[in-house]
């Protein structure tokens, strides 16, 4: 229970991750800058968090269990699998939110913006 809830918190965390997007302001009509900035960021909803997180829990769990096989017992690799799953999934969502903060910055440059982060 405990870690379904770390694992969830993860995901939150993951999905809230900031994609502040820092321009060259100078010529630029913020007004349009605004809606192609909203457009970018529906491109960067189709990077799929779920699937980062959860591929990176269960390939964390894995490691997890086999690492705490090899130096313990049955209950060493259970603690273990927990382990790694949380980590794996924190890692997980931190690579979707990256992704689609690249997305973003992306698709803002290849609408004529010079993005300076």
């Amino acid at each position: 229970m405990k870690n379904t809830i770390i694992l969830l918190m993860g995901l939150l965390i993951a999905g809230c991750a900031s994609q502040k997007v820092i321009i060259d302001r100078d010529g630029v009509d913020m007004s349009q800058y605004q809606r192609d900035l909203d457009a970018c960021h529906a491109y960067a909803e189709e990077v799929d968090s779920g699937e980062k997180v959860a591929g990176g829990a269960v390939g964390g769990a894995l490691i997890g269990a086999a690492i705490g096989a090899i130096i313990g017992d049955s209950k060493t690799a259970a603690r273990g699998a927990g382990v790694g799953g949380v980590s794996g999934a924190a890692r997980g969502g931190g690579s979707a939110a990256n992704e689609k903060s690249r997305v973003v910055k992306n698709c803002l440059r290849g609408r004529g913006y010079k993005v300076l982060n």
